[in-house]
């Protein structure tokens, strides 16, 4: 079963028979899906033999009768198209700037039925339009590596979420606002890390356990939400 295929079934499963009904004749959410991965596979800038840089901030215009059905259900939607995007990019060695969002506009020049993608990178630590991947950490030093976007371990830390206000911003519906502080102290050379749960609703997990605080290191698997991140020294350091 492909990508496509499986976002569907997601999609029905959510939303159920009566919603799927409301889209007849109108751009149904799996068109959104496949428009999206045709514009990561447009836009794939390589990175290096097997990994490319691709667009994480996508803009889907709408004609008048498609936004004023599709935006009231936008939400539950993304929540359901998201992991489709995801699973794309992996299947092709995509990498991420930042957090994967879709937004919705209004474009009265198009007929219903029809629809248009837009895309940027847009970095995940200052929300501003990227080009060009996050810059490398220095050789030697400790990374956080989530999506394939490496995030240098450096003093004071990271505050972990789903809100405006996180420094490592994640787009999972299991993420709380507010969910994990990484604190980096010590030699930056070899840095103390530790991580701790903020009072998240789904926890945090390091190696497999749910954990409160802990101290991390190289090698540390972390688990937010469904969210996967891995501490390590890159290759080639």
């Amino acid at each position: 079963m492909g990508v496509f295929d499986k976002a569907e079934k997601r999609i029905e499963s959510a939303v159920g028979k009566v919603f799927a009904r409301a889209f007849k004749g109108f751009v149904h959410p799996v068109e959104i899906v496949a428009g999206i991965q045709r514009e990561l596979d447009a836009e794939a800038t390589l990175l290096s033999r097997d990994r490319r840089l691709v667009p994480n901030a996508f803009t889907v215009g709408l004609s008048q009768a498609d936004y004023d059905r599709l935006v009231p259900y936008s939400k539950t939607l993304n929540a359901e198209i998201l992991p489709g995007i995801r699973d794309h990019a992996a299947e092709r060695s995509y990498v991420f700037n930042g957090p994967v969002t879709i937004d919705y506009e209004l474009d009265t020049s198009l007929p219903t039925g029809q629809f248009t993608v837009t895309s940027q990178a847009v970095s995940v630590d200052t929300g501003a339009a990227a080009h060009n991947p996050a810059p490398e950490p220095r050789p030697g030093r400790l990374v956080l590596e989530v999506n394939g976007v490496r995030h240098p371990l450096v003093a004071p830390g990271l505050l972990i979420g789903r809100g405006a206000e996180a420094d490592l911003r994640l787009n999972d519906p299991g993420v709380s606002r507010r969910h994990a502080m990484l604190t980096v102290s010590g030699d930056p050379e070899h840095p103390v890390v530790t991580i701790e749960d903020l009072g998240s609703t789904n926890g945090v997990h390091v190696n497999g356990n749910r954990v409160t605080k802990t101290r991390v290191g190289e090698g540390t698997r972390i688990e937010i939400g469904s969210t996967r991140m891995l501490i390590h020294t890159p290759a080639g350091s």
